[in-house]
């Protein structure tokens, strides 16, 4: 194979062709906007599985979109033979081996992740320490917004040796865990009992599936767990908000004592 230059294997674009690259152009662009737009309207409008499904598919048809792009554009602007192909590709992929490597490295896991999904539109994750909700998965960085409404962009490179929590995996299945540490001299089946009652009362509960109340003896006192589902993962905050307030609350009324940290009242 003969060797090529770089700047010979570009073809000489006459007025149709640019035309037609700028109507390329212009249509790819305009679909990915009303693409983000429209899909996560769609999905506002949705509070189930359907909802989680949808906003899935944004960062996916995002990328088909661009493909489709890229393999209409490339015929244009260079002749699609192989000696061409291997000589325009190889530049490309020795410059972005140096100059953007770890750029690179966070298109590649971004297009791993729209493959395996480790989060989609609609999940709550953590990744490095950061907790909250996925709102836009890009094709470099996934954008988390958490509960106190700060915007993180982490790029999908993290994917490669950090652990990614996924609380609902794309379903509106999300457990909230509320703690409870009372002194260790009580009655346990109605601690037990009144918390159960609290997570099954709360106006945010999912009836749907299971509250457990688990508990655990410590030195200091009882550890007690009320594991319960909202009815929409994004309500899971005001959740357990509403789950301690009011059980502690009913909790002291029963004449319920609190653990101490590193002191407890034992009985005379």
């Amino acid at each position: 194979m003969e060797n090529v230059k770089v700047s010979d294997i570009f073809n000489a674009l006459d007025s149709s062709a640019m035309l037609e690259l700028a109507l390329i152009l212009v249509v790819s662009i305009t679909s990915i906007i009303v693409l983000q737009k429209v899909l996560p309207w769609i999905a506002a409008q949705l509070h189930d599985q359907r909802r989680h499904f949808i906003l899935a598919m944004v960062p996916l048809l995002r990328l088909i979109i661009i493909i489709a792009a890229f393999l209409l554009i490339v015929p244009l602007i260079i002749e699609p033979s192989l000696q061409n192909m291997v000589a325009l590709f190889g530049s490309l992929g020795l410059a972005l081996g140096f100059a953007l490597k770890d750029y690179a490295s966070s298109l590649i896991a971004g297009i791993v992740a729209t493959g395996e999904r480790p989060y989609r539109n609609g999940d709550w994750i953590e990744i490095g320490g950061v907790y909250g909700e996925v709102t836009h998965v890009g094709l470099r960085t996934v954008q988390i917004t958490s509960a106190d409404d700060t915007l993180y962009h982490i790029p999908h490179l993290k994917i490669w040796n950090e652990l990614v929590a996924n609380a609902n995996n794309g379903t509106p299945r999300l457990q909230t865990v509320s703690d409870f540490f009372l002194d260790p001299y009580h009655d346990g089946n109605e601690a037990r009992d009144i918390l159960y009652d609290v997570a099954l009362s709360s106006t945010y509960v999912s009836l749907k599936e299971p509250i457990v109340v688990v508990l655990k003896e410590k030195p200091w006192g009882t550890h007690y767990r009320v594991k319960a589902y909202p009815v929409d993962p994004g309500q899971q905050f005001h959740f357990v908000a509403d789950l301690s307030i009011r059980g502690r609350a009913i909790l002291q009324k029963r004449g319920f004592k609190f653990a101490q940290a590193g002191f407890s009242s034992a009985p005379e």
